[in-house]
């Protein structure tokens, strides 16, 4: 049997249940169109990152850094999608960098020496777009004064909310489903900055899938765009489409890390 992961977007409840009856339409499609060993369900074993590699991978949501740095030429691509949150244009996404509005933090100049959180040190919306808006002002020295990993974006938003961390870079699409879904969560939170923008969160499928195997899913993810049973499904993701993006669309977000290094801030720091 394949797997199917879809969860970069899990959080607010709404989001996740939208998710599910995204993937029934999914599964239900290419069944019809002769796709063999489909899921039932969406996988709930692997953690998002650990289900890319996996040799029978149908279908999974990848972060646009890990895709450019390590899994190109091990997967194939499939489709970006795009969202309707400020911060997203078409298939490209940038980040919001907060802090507590206690703070009284209006520049990032006003972020040095402080405590900075990170979702993974490869994730291109907490780590790279953040790192590449720092690099300027760093001095080619450290900027913070610690950096914490709190393993995901909700968890980051929680770490500046509470004071264990005063700042971190938050992707539109998660800071668009909190302001909508969870709006207690950004009570205390302000955002003092936006990112440069580069393409999204592509998915993506394994490495040996044939070209009709790609074409299927992009036919898929076509289709749920178009269909009207999915219309409450899709405005809750926020789903306006999918873009069918090359390689080397996604050689922008190298681009940040090289221009950050050029600077000598080759790490957040």
């Amino acid at each position: 049997m394949q797997i199917a992961n879809l969860a970069m977007y899990v959080t607010p409840e709404p989001v996740a249940e939208a998710t599910t009856k995204l993937w029934c339409f999914l599964r239900d499609f290419l069944r019809r169109e002769g796709s063999r060993d489909v899921p039932d369900e969406l996988d709930r074993q692997f953690g998002y990152n650990d289900a890319w590699m996996q040799p029978n991978l149908l279908l999974a949501q990848t972060c646009g850094f890990p895709y450019v740095k390590s899994l190109r030429n091990r997967v194939r691509l499939v489709a970006t999608p795009c969202y309707s949150y400020p911060g997203c244009a078409s298939p490209s996404m940038r980040s919001f960098i907060i802090t507590r509005k206690a703070a009284a933090i209006s520049s990032l100049e006003d972020l040095r020496g402080l405590t900075a959180a990170v979702n993974t040190p490869d994730s291109n919306s907490g780590m790279n777009l953040f790192r590449a808006a720092i690099a300027p002002i760093a001095g080619g020295s450290r900027f913070f004064g610690r950096v914490v990993q709190t393993g995901g974006h909700v968890e980051s938003i929680a770490a500046v909310a509470d004071g264990r961390a005063d700042c971190a870079a938050i992707d539109c699409i998660t800071y668009g489903h909190m302001q909508r879904f969870a709006p207690e969560r950004l009570r205390n939170i302000v955002v003092i900055a936006q990112t440069a923008e580069g393409p999204g969160l592509p998915f993506i499928t394994r490495g040996t899938a044939s070209d009709q195997d790609v074409h299927v899913l992009r036919a898929a993810l076509d289709a749920a765009i178009l269909e009207s049973s999915l219309a409450a499904t899709r405005d809750i993701l926020a789903l306006e489409g999918f873009a069918h993006l090359i390689d080397s669309d996604y050689d922008v977000l190298l681009s940040f890390e090289t221009e950050a290094e050029r600077f000598g801030y080759p790490q957040i720091a």
